[in-house]
């Protein structure tokens, strides 16, 4: 029996695969940084419920297509785990923990989204990790970490059940990415895996998000904030699982969860951006660790003789 092979940048990688998870993941964290500002108004359930039923109107064409390839049953149980670790679970873990801690707190907890990726693809996927990858890996959690910790010093103490919420939803987005590199290996279009997932999550989501809105006054929610709304449901729902999931038809699980670490580091720039926040010396260490990360990776190999 021959040695499974490891896990390294091929030659036969598109970049387009490595800019559609980046983008992917970059997508995710702007929308993880904007939430805090909704959140501030609108209770967690209710906002998910929103967002996928925004998102489920706008993916119609897709979730009921007119041709395409039949998906079999145990892809349908796969299109269900991903919905409900990926969408349901994780957006009620990374929603309660941004309203209850720092986002200095967010930030580091999150960085253990590319460790926590390669070793759940090393279990499940059993894709042997290079010495590249575990470089790249250990320059993107330090470096977020770095990040990180340095705006921690000018930042409050976060709270323990926010915490504990955020890792909870590193484990929902590291079982997301090894989920849908399977559904993607099925060759089904990423637009509908993207379609169905989201479908499922509104139907998990309503009977929580119609409790919440039984008590809420939806009046305090201005034009603007409904804006935003329906920016975050279109960009998490929609535009941020279709990179992903592109990408990931191309890049090995272990090697593409490096790539999560543009979901921190955005949440940063949005942070700085639109939330007050001032850069410090620890933002240009993290960014330098992220692109030496991702240069590891993507770099391509020479064809041995």
């Amino acid at each position: 029996m021959s040695a499974r092979p490891a896990v390294g940048a091929s030659a036969s990688t598109p970049l387009s695969a490595y800019l559609s998870l980046i983008a992917g993941m970059a997508t995710v964290g702007a929308y993880v940084g904007f939430s805090k500002v909704i959140v501030e108004t609108v209770p967690v359930f209710l906002l998910a419920s929103i967002r996928f039923g925004i998102a489920a109107v706008a993916m119609l064409p897709w979730t009921f297509p007119s041709g395409g390839i039949a998906v079999a049953w145990p892809m349908r149980r796969t299109l269900v785990a991903e919905s409900f670790f990926g969408n349901f679970l994780f957006s009620i873990c990374m929603l309660s923990g941004v309203a209850r801690t720092s986002a200095t707190a967010a930030g580091l907890i999150m960085s253990m989204l590319p460790a926590a990726v390669a070793l759940l693809s090393l279990a499940t996927l059993r894709e042997r990790i290079d010495g590249r990858t575990r470089v790249a890996v250990v320059l993107a959690v330090a470096g977020v970490a770095t990040l990180t910790l340095g705006r921690d010093a000018h930042g409050p103490a976060a709270a323990l059940t926010g915490n504990a919420f955020m890792v909870g939803a590193v484990g929902c987005e590291a079982l997301y990415v090894i989920l849908g590199k399977r559904l993607t290996s099925a060759a089904i279009d990423p637009m509908r895996i993207s379609a169905w997932i989201n479908a499922v999550g509104f139907v998990l989501m309503l009977p929580f998000g119609l409790w919440q809105a039984r008590s809420f006054d939806f009046t305090r929610i201005t034009p603007s904030l409904w804006a935003l709304i329906g920016l975050y449901a279109i960009a998490a729902s929609v535009l941020s699982t279709w990179l992903w999931l592109s990408g990931l038809k191309h890049v090995p699980a272990s090697r593409a969860g490096v790539f999560t670490t543009a979901l921190p580091v955005t949440s940063a720039l949005v942070g700085i951006a639109f939330l007050g926040e001032r850069p410090t010396p620890a933002h240009g260490i993290a960014f330098a660790c992220a692109v030496a990360g991702i240069a590891l990776v993507t770099r391509r190999r020479r064809p041995a003789p």
